[in-house]
């Protein structure tokens, strides 16, 4: 059983696509994605970078950030029986140390708030419904231009 402050890590595709489909954050520095395993488990960890931040050494650099912030953050801050995947950003190799530091701590603090899921589709609504009225907007433009 590994050691608190040594988080397990994910290595199955299945794994990563799990915690694709639970609850995510976007920070300025990262992407944080966390399943509810709903289970007592150890917390476990995953990192990835897509090919769109750079070439396999900017991917790497940006993965090794993304390990120690978790090294540092994760042990305190995680929750049994979650998956977390951290996707690393263009910005994750710019970003300051404090601040990459930060966005994670902030993170997970939204994935594990009980009005994420709330926010966002309050967030959405007022959006969706400025569309439609749009929408309508233009028709009536429409229906006065043909009278």
């Amino acid at each position: 059983m590994p050691r608190r402050t040594d988080i397990a890590r994910l290595r199955k595709r299945r794994d990563f696509l799990a915690a694709a489909g639970g609850r995510k954050w976007a920070a300025n520095g990262l992407v944080l994605q966390a399943l509810d395993r709903a289970d007592e488990a150890e917390p476990r960890v995953g990192f990835t970078v897509t090919r769109k931040v750079g070439g396999a050494v900017i991917r790497n650099r940006a993965r090794r950030r993304l390990k120690a912030a978790a090294s540092e953050i994760l042990p305190v801050i995680a929750k049994q029986g979650y998956d977390y995947v951290l996707v690393g950003r263009a910005s994750t190799l710019t970003r300051a140390w404090p601040d990459l530091l930060d966005d994670l701590r902030a993170a997970m603090t939204k994935v594990h708030g009980a009005k994420l899921h709330g926010s966002q589709r309050a967030a959405r609504g007022p959006s969706s419904q400025r569309g439609s009225g749009n929408q309508a907007g233009s028709e009536s433009k429409e229906d006065t231009s043909h009278g």
